[in-house]
């Protein structure tokens, strides 16, 4: 442990999984600001917890793990070593689990899609009819669109949960059922870094698919940062505990609702529109952890 807070210079540490756009993003800009920059693969991370591994991961981590899971057991890591990560282990582990950060909207007044909780098919059926049909199913945990299914009636529903309890994994038999909410064909992406709403954008959905997901062929279009808007996402990226964040919005039919929040924010689609530097306000935001 001492190793770590005897460095002199500022150094950040970037744990990955897989080196996408953002790594490298990132990397520059550390980079570009005379900074050290410890690059490590989560993947050949090998940490001996009983003598507390005094590895020099730097003075605060930047943690881009892919992994749900990996990222947050590393955080959690991090957070028993005293080390400033982003995100904390509290905002990954809300972010992470749409129930989780479901409740933090609420418990914070934030509009959010009105949801159900299950734990058989029987019971999500009963969600689903509460809500009325088309209503949404959607994995607690999971990313890109996948596993989300539109529950158009009882028939489909019944087929879909069918399959869902034949999943091996628990974490799909915990049923999450949410309002389909009537808006246009898009959604928002809000990207915060602090106190700030850096970057946002419209991602408007393909034309074969009703999800907005980029990662599904989803196009981004820039989007102008209203004060109101700014508002809403500061307010949500502050209910799951801060830091750099992907703020998701809808346009509900009586205004805006927040339906999740991205702790390992991607930035490639939103980076093709903007002009700022999301990679640099990230590192500019890791030395301001450094420094206090």
């Amino acid at each position: 442990m001492g190793g770590i807070r005897a460095m002199t210079e500022p150094q950040l540490g970037l744990i990955y999984d897989r080196v996408r756009l953002e790594e490298k993003a990132i990397m520059r800009a550390a980079r570009k600001r005379g900074l050290r920059i410890n690059s490590i693969d989560a993947k050949k991370i090998c940490l001996d917890l009983t003598t507390k591994d005094s590895r020099e991961f730097g003075h605060v981590v930047i943690q881009r793990c892919v992994s749900y899971f990996r990222g947050l057991h590393l955080a959690f890591v991090l957070k028993e070593m005293d080390i400033p990560t982003i995100n904390s282990f509290d905002t990954s582990q809300i972010c992470g689990d749409k129930l989780f950060a479901t409740l933090a909207f609420i418990k914070e007044k934030i509009p959010t899609p009105r949801t159900f909780l299950a734990f058989t098919p029987e019971e999500a059926i009963k969600a689903a009819e509460n809500l009325g049909y088309p209503s949404v199913l959607k994995p607690v945990v999971g990313s890109w669109g996948r596993l989300i299914a539109p529950l158009k009636d009882r028939e489909s529903a019944e087929a879909i949960l069918e399959h869902r309890e034949q999943l091996s994994s628990p974490i799909f038999h915990i049923y999450y059922v949410q309002e389909m909410v009537t808006r246009p064909p898009r959604d928002i992406r809000a990207v915060v870094v602090g106190e700030e709403v850096v970057a946002a954008m419209h991602r408007h959905a393909a034309s074969n698919d009703w999800r907005t997901n980029l990662a599904r062929g989803g196009k981004a279009v820039r989007l102008e940062i209203t004060p109101e808007f700014e508002e809403l996402a500061l307010k949500a990226a502050k209910a799951v505990g801060g830091g750099v964040l992907g703020v998701d919005m809808m346009e509900g039919p009586d205004g805006l609702l927040v339906h999740e929040v991205n702790s390992t924010v991607e930035f490639k689609g939103l980076s093709h529109v903007t002009d700022v530097d999301i990679a640099g306000k990230i590192v500019e935001y890791a030395i301001g952890l450094v420094k206090k």
